[in-house]
């Protein structure tokens, strides 16, 4: 069974995301905002695959605040995860927003929220797993 490790800050949306990809999916899914764990998860491959929520309002690491973007770059360059795919979630959805996190985090996806078509949202999971 594939596992998905969804790093996000606002349980509901932890809760529901976890809902449609075990329900729908037949997922495994794990949940932390823990930005030390997220490595040691990534790292110890019990992942394969990571929705990231782009704005983490709590997530510290190494004393400094850091988003899903800052710890998708840090997954990216590491030898060891740089192979895991990693999607970005956000309700930041302007125009241009899309291509522009995508390059700055070297993430390999992007689904906005509120996730509307839970089938949808379950498929581009599906695409980008190994």
């Amino acid at each position: 069974m594939k596992t998905v490790l969804i790093v996000e800050d606002d349980l509901i949306n932890a809760r529901v995301f976890s809902k449609i990809l075990t329900k729908r999916g037949g997922l495994d899914v794990k949940h932390t905002e823990n930005v030390e764990e997220v490595i040691k998860i990534a790292q110890s491959g019990e992942a394969d695959l990571i929705l990231m929520d782009v704005s983490l309002s709590r997530s510290v690491y190494q004393g400094k605040s850091v988003d899903g973007i800052k710890i998708t770059q840090m997954l990216k360059s590491d030898p060891q995860t740089a192979n895991l795919p990693v999607i970005l979630v956000t309700a930041h959805a302007m125009e241009g927003d899309r291509e522009n996190f995508l390059k700055q985090s070297g993430a390999d996806g992007y689904i906005s929220k509120p996730v509307v078509d839970h089938q949808q949202f379950v498929d581009q999971i599906m695409a980008l797993l190994p």
